[in-house]
């Protein structure tokens, strides 16, 4: 066989890499044909076979039109001569089991050891600018147990989407505006006494809920009196209940608020202003426990006249018509849907309206290449039209946009603690989830010569990284069942479970420096390396991969399923080998160093989705 330059091992080049440019080059050389990289499947090596990588040889049979078990000896023998990664191989069928060798295992750790941010790639002024809106709270009442699925989805996508090496702003857009605001403020007004956040002691975002909630009930008081009296005069109770809830007074009071807050009356605008920075600071409040924060935020208060300008100026290009009622419209039956309202008959906007007025402002902030929505897939239909238009006008991410469409989140029960009886209050949860991890701490003995201050930071800790990865391993697109007590658990798949691994490791490698053992940068290649340590190499050089695909596919919970892979693999490794009572010395150093890379890696990987690892446990 004719011999081409031998492939050295390249530390520069993934081992992946270096096999598929031998398979092309074998192919080339044993059949005339030159074979895409795409032709080139690799994956892992079945359990049963001898090997780490399989490259499969079926696309290649109309090539070499020989049978599938020849072809394979053919490419692997060519393969082994000239590709110093691979020592050995065997086939079976189409497909060909590459045995990797040790010095390239050991070079790989080595590159893993020296980048700290191994498997993620670089950003740069010219990384691509994507844009991704969460959160989008009402200012009427606090964060609630959907809003934290939003908030935690929001938070790791932009993670995930830095880690694949592109520039990340994140955005809130906050929805300050409109007659639910105006009903809290109404209630506030009549029936507060000018009780404040300090005079109460309730954050602000608690208190405001709690007049929108008092609202609620004196207006439901209001309609049952008014339908009795019209039922009482001779009318039927649907068009009783329906005249009940037009007239009644604290209703009507409401709408002519939100008429005085759109002609800016001084008065109605301080009082929104004011209650509106309770809100906030309430808000701020739960956003720093939650561990997330935002680069950009804009209010619809601001967004609502932009989008009703470009909605005129899509009118006077024809793109939008109006009707007899001075209603504006678009017409998407060319989509293969219906008329869109963008602006009522007097004038006053829409969501749609408002949201492309957001998406009007922040064109003009940022060079956006893409903008990715997380929001509830209760809205889905809204976004399919958004995108259409926001290309209509003339936004070039329009089409592309992206709607990370999410599903509902339930308890068990329904509910937990609430304010109102439906809804799960977000400080609430997060409350519980730390008290319930500090209890499980003390009670499973991990609190051990712990001062008050640290068992505190580590059951916050805890706490929250059951929570973020119990709601973070699910599929997004799907509705879940929060279960509280489930996710506090050191075993199985939870936050808890990796986080003590992490200490673990770290506990590991503290014990060796006690000891003196020096950590090198690099391991020669002549060091010992056994099948399992191998094993854990390949499920390290796996990050890459899997946070590709998460970017790919916008899915943290890909992230979570690695991580926790990954956890099973090292203290299955732990349970099989010693690190520090190994034989041999240069045995002990192998396995710190991988013990090292699996903590980093489990570090790098959890703060993708936001969740943090103590260093004792």
């Amino acid at each position: 066989m004719k011999r081409l330059n031998r492939i050295k091992y390249n530390e520069t080049m993934t081992i992946e890499q270096q096999i598929i440019n031998a398979a092309q080059a074998a192919v080339k050389e044993l059949y005339g044909q030159e074979v895409p990289e795409k032709m080139v499947q690799l994956q892992k090596t079945k359990k049963e076979f001898e090997g780490n990588l399989t490259l499969v040889v079926f696309p290649f049979l109309k090539i070499s039109r020989k049978k599938p078990d020849e072809t394979a000896r053919e490419i692997g023998e060519y393969i082994k001569q000239n590709c110093e990664a691979i020592a050995d191989f065997n086939a079976v069928g189409g497909f060909l089991n590459l045995v990797i060798d040790k010095k390239a295992w050991l070079a790989l750790l080595n590159e893993m050891n020296l980048n700290e941010k191994y498997g993620e790639k670089p950003v740069t002024e010219a990384s691509p600018l994507v844009m991704i809106e969460y959160s989008s709270p009402n200012t009427n009442k606090p964060l609630h147990l959907g809003h934290v699925r939003n908030n935690l989805l929001g938070w790791s996508l932009a993670q995930i989407m830095e880690a694949n090496g592109n520039r990340v702003v994140k955005t809130n857009i906050v929805n300050d505006r409109g007659i639910h605001i105006c009903k809290s403020m109404l209630a506030w007004q009549k029936f507060g006494n000018g009780e404040t956040p300090e005079t109460s002691g309730k954050k602000g975002d608690h208190l405001i809920g709690d007049y929108y909630v008092a609202f609620d009930k004196h207006y439901r008081a209001e309609v049952a009196e008014l339908k009795a009296k019209y039922v009482a005069e001779g009318m039927d109770e649907e068009q009783a209940e329906k005249k009940a809830k037009e007239e009644s007074p604290l209703i009507k009071e409401a709408h002519e608020m939100l008429v005085k807050w759109e002609q800016n009356d001084p008065e109605v605008r301080a009082l929104w202003k004011k209650m509106n920075d309770w809100v906030y600071a309430g808000f701020d409040e739960t956003y720093k426990a939650l561990g997330v924060g935002f680069d950009k935020i804009y209010y619809e208060s601001n967004t609502y006249l932009v989008g009703k300008k470009k909605v005129e100026e899509g009118l006077a290009k024809g793109l939008f018509f109006r009707k007899d009622d001075n209603s504006v419209w678009a017409d998407l039956t060319n989509e293969g849907l219906d008329q869109k309202l963008l602006l009522r008959s007097d004038g006053t906007s829409v969501y749609m309206t408002q949201d492309i007025g957001t998406a009007e402002m922040r064109f003009n902030d940022f060079p956006i290449d893409k903008m990715i929505y997380v929001v509830g897939n209760e809205q889905n239909y809204h976004f399919q039209v958004l995108s259409i238009l926001l290309d209509r006008l003339g936004f070039k991410w329009g089409k592309e946009l992206v709607h990370f469409s999410y599903g509902m989140v339930e308890l068990p029960n329904g509910k937990m603690k609430s304010r109102e009886g439906t809804v799960v209050d977000a400080d609430d949860l997060i409350a519980a989830m730390v008290a319930d991890a500090k209890q499980t701490s003390e009670e499973l003995g991990k609190f051990k010569d712990m001062s008050e201050e640290e068992r505190n930071e580590i059951a916050r800790i805890v706490g929250l990284g059951a929570l973020k990865y119990f709601i973070l391993k699910v599929d997004a697109r799907k509705n879940m069942l929060f279960n509280p007590e489930e996710s506090i658990d050191f075993n199985g798949n939870t936050g808890p479970f990796i986080q003590y691994t992490y200490a673990r490791i770290r506990s590991i490698l503290r014990k060796a420096q006690a000891e003196g053992i020096n950590i090198p940068a690099t391991l020669a290649d002549t060091m010992p390396l056994n099948e399992k340590e191998i094993e854990l190499i390949q499920k390290l050089n796996e990050f890459g991969a899997a946070v590709e695909q998460a970017g790919k596919d916008y899915s943290p919970s890909g992230i979570a399923n690695y991580c926790y892979e990954l956890t099973k693999a090292f203290n299955q490794f732990y349970h099989d080998y010693s690190i520090l009572g190994a034989d041999t010395e240069e045995e002990k150093v192998v396995r710190l160093v991988l013990a090292q890379n699996v903590g980093k890696t489990l570090k790098n990987g959890m703060a993708l989705l936001g969740i943090e690892v103590p260093e004792r446990m």
